[in-house]
């Protein structure tokens, strides 16, 4: 009987020390593969893709970070994950931004302010590209008709007829552009 309670302890000390080598090989493994995410993601963590205009296109982008506090909080609101406060987004030399043109008011639609989509001046494949945009208040002047403008054109046309305020925010926000006319990710 003594013999067995030995060879039960001698088992038990090989498990052991298989288990705690094991435990010691995986700790010196290599982690996971680069772009492998460390656990399964669901589609609603993700950032969903917001519809805008480009050349008088439509456009898909995501906003993911952004230099002012009440911008990235109205993001988030907009569009449910964190939009991310990167204060420093606001000294980003302004030859390396893009614009995007937000409608305060005006026709209802998808934008921040209930308004229509926002529209970008430039797309990727633009020499003027970059997914950090200066974000450009646009406004209804109280006796315009307000109507959907696609373009930048169309924008500086309107402004142009004393339509549309276009005042810069100040905020500057990370917003890639996901698909394009001709073009996607």
């Amino acid at each position: 009987m003594g013999g067995k309670n030995v060879k039960t302890k001698v088992v038990a000390l090989l498990l052991a020390l298989v288990l705690a080598s094991l435990i010691v090989l995986s700790a010196c493994a290599p982690g996971m593969p680069e772009g492998m995410p460390p656990a399964p993601v669901r589609s609603d963590d993700l950032v969903p893709p917001v519809r805008g205009f480009y050349k008088g296109e439509v456009i898909h982008f995501i906003h993911t970070e952004a230099s002012d506090v009440q911008v990235a909080d109205m993001l988030t609101m907009m569009m449910g994950p964190k939009v991310l406060l990167v204060p420093g987004l606001a000294r980003v030399p302004e030859p390396v931004l893009a614009n995007v043109y937000v409608f305060t008011n005006g026709i209802k639609g998808d934008g921040p302010f209930g308004s229509q989509a926002d529209v970008f001046d430039w797309a990727p494949g633009d020499d003027g590209y970059s997914p950090l945009r200066s974000v450009r208040l646009t406004s209804w002047k109280e006796g315009s008709v307000a109507r959907e403008l696609r373009s930048v054109e169309e924008i500086n046309e309107a402004a142009s007829k004393n339509e549309l305020t276009i005042q810069p925010r100040g905020a500057v926000v990370n917003m890639p552009v996901l698909t394009w006319p001709g073009g996607q990710r």
